[in-house]
């Protein structure tokens, strides 16, 4: 299966107790005894939260599958093993795990680390959990396959040339967790880029230079288990060449300070995002000499689905109502799929929305930053409601990026079915944890299912995406750029996205983004440096994780987390015929 031999790969912090298994494929039926023993079900219980809890749980799929019928369907000597080191298991040609990766795209670490009783005590309390097969009557009129018709190659062909590669800061892929690209406009424009384990580069000439490492700045900063946290995003406000305010999103240790949005103490926290003001004292030298004030907090059930973007809108000229107003997205925290779904299912709270806010301001609850008064919530009457929220009802919004026409492109990663793009639209509800795309999922059951939209909805209950694809094509969207540079015409006017999990990237026309509609999607041909290439064959079996970014003069990039390479797209044509 592999051209050569497998190398380590995936952050520890990826935690893929079973990689992918879809228990429905095998007819196995398990006989082994697993201890009740009290002491060694809550030594498992510990470790799985340590080490699982992150991907997987016992209601339906998550980032991993779920493992309500794990132990009673799969022998106990393969699960071991699985555990011990899944990519050994991969490399032998085990069929079972080989049809699983063939499905998924991609394998769980190894946790070599894990002594034997360890691993035992985790299988007996996941056999605790195991549940009944009666919920498969909850899968009664599910959509089996969304949207059949397939994503095609349509002869675009783009070309990549490598330009440098991230310092290293994993032991493991992703070697270089680079996430997000921002050109800061001045006299003269500088480009940065920044790494989840919490560096924030300058790029000079292709070389990565530090020019701020909140890994000092805040000592309970953390960047553990992976799945995007630690320094999430980063802008620089509108005026930065007279006010030198940087704005940065990070994760912290749960409980490190009272957060400003939290939930009932009876529901676990772990971990929370941290919105910071930074004012740079000089910022033509770096590293930034900063001194940092933090906006809000806020509590999340879960690692997954945190903080990915914050922004501003770069087409708002000075003295527009829009000027100066930060974009904040945040996901669902994981509440939805761990059993919570109340926690983000109404503007009451600050979860599963893009919160708008004024960072200058003053007129917020804790008197940090401001509301602005074109807020859709900004005058309601009710004292729960978050009237920080610019729109709601998404599962994970990690991307937020405007058309050169104006429009708001929002990109919102599904559960187990669809990955969904849409118009950003003041006081819109975009359905989650209810809609999943266009289709109905039932946040209090299985959320691996989708189902068809009811025929009596009223029209103006939910807004619905402007494009989606479900996950025979990809499994995470990855966000992307409308091309506005000059270099390559051919790419003009054209949305250009990847899927995170398979690595491959697609294209929809901007003049397609229209309420009511679902553009056209095409996949890209890659050529690297001359040579066809597919990211996914390139990284196998690690995720590939690539991401758009602009550069200097709107020129686009991709950059690649399993290895930390930045490439530059130097040509954009049709294949000829």
């Amino acid at each position: 299966m592999f051209q050569k031999p497998l190398t380590p790969f995936f952050k520890k912090s990826f935690y893929w107790l079973f990689f992918a298994i879809s228990l429905s494929q095998w007819n196995v039926f398990a006989q082994t005894s697993y201890t009740t023993d009290a002491k060694t079900l809550a030594k498992g219980q510990q470790l799985f939260q340590a080490n699982c809890s992150t991907c997987h749980n016992f209601l339906q799929k998550g980032i991993g599958p779920s493992l309500e019928r794990a132990t009673t369907e799969l022998p106990a000597d393969w699960l071991k093993k699985v555990i011990h080191n899944a990519p050994e298991v991969l490399a032998s040609g085990d069929a079972r795990l080989t049809k699983l990766f063939e499905d998924y795209k991609q394998v769980m670490p190894p946790f070599t680390q894990l002594k034997g009783a360890e691993i035992e005590a985790i299988l007996a309390f996941i056999h605790k959990n195991q549940k009944e097969l009666a919920r498969d009557k909850e899968a009664v009129g599910a959509v089996l396959d969304p949207l059949p018709e397939k994503i095609k190659k349509e002869g675009w062909q783009m070309q990549l040339r490598y330009l440098s590669t991230a310092p290293v800061t994993g032991p493991k892929a992703p070697l270089a967790r680079i996430n997000k690209m921002l050109v800061l406009k001045g006299q003269k424009d500088r480009v940065f880029v920044s790494d989840l384990q919490g560096i924030l580069y300058e790029l000079i000439n292709n070389q990565w230079n530090v020019a701020l490492d909140i890994r000092k700045e805040r000592p309970q900063f953390i960047s553990s288990p992976g799945l995007a946290t630690g320094l999430g995003s980063f802008a620089f406000h509108p005026d930065f060449s007279k006010n030198g305010l940087l704005y940065t999103t990070h994760t912290e240790k749960a409980n490190s300070a009272l957060a400003d949005f939290r939930y009932a103490d009876s529901i676990k926290v772990t971990l929370q995002w941290v919105v910071t003001e930074w004012k740079i004292a000089n910022s033509g030298t770096i590293p930034f000499a900063v001194k940092g004030r933090e906006l809000f907090r806020i509590n999340m059930v879960s690692p997954i689905h945190g903080m990915q973007e914050i922004t501003f809108n770069p087409l708002a000229k000075a003295g527009d109502k829009e000027y100066g107003l930060m974009y904040i997205g945040i996901g669902d925290g994981g509440a939805s799929e761990n059993g919570f779904p109340h926690i983000c299912n109404s503007t009451n709270g600050a979860w599963s929305s893009v919160l708008r806010i004024d960072p200058l301001g003053k007129n917020s609850r804790n008197g940090r930053y401001g509301i602005p008064e074109s807020n859709p919530y900004a005058n309601a009457t009710s004292p729960s409601t978050v009237k920080e929220v610019f729109c709601r009802g998404f599962r994970n919004p990690n991307r937020i990026t405007w058309s050169p026409d104006g429009k708001m492109l929002i990109t919102d990663i599904g559960q187990t079915n669809i990955e969904e793009l849409n118009l950003g639209k003041a006081g819109a509800d975009y359905g989650w944890p209810d809609r999943e795309g266009t289709f109905v999922i039932n946040p209090r059951g299985r959320m691996d299912k989708v189902f068809p939209l009811p025929a009596n909805e009223p029209p103006q209950k939910y807004t619905y995406p402007i494009m989606q694809y479900d996950h025979d094509e990809g499994k995470a969207i990855g966000g992307g750029f409308v091309y506005q540079g000059k270099a390559n015409p051919d790419l003009q006017g054209k949305y250009v996205f990847t899927d995170i999990n398979n690595g491959r990237v697609f294209l929809a026309e901007n003049a397609q983004f229209v309420q009511g509609r679902s553009a056209h999607i095409q996949e890209i041909e890659l050529v690297i440096d001359n040579q066809p290439a597919d990211f996914f064959q390139l990284h196998s079996p690690a995720k590939p994780d690539p991401h758009i970014g602009v550069g200097l003069d709107n020129e686009m990039y991709v950059f690649t987390k399993a290895d930390g390479k930045l490439y530059q797209v130097v040509g954009f044509s049709r294949k000829a015929k």
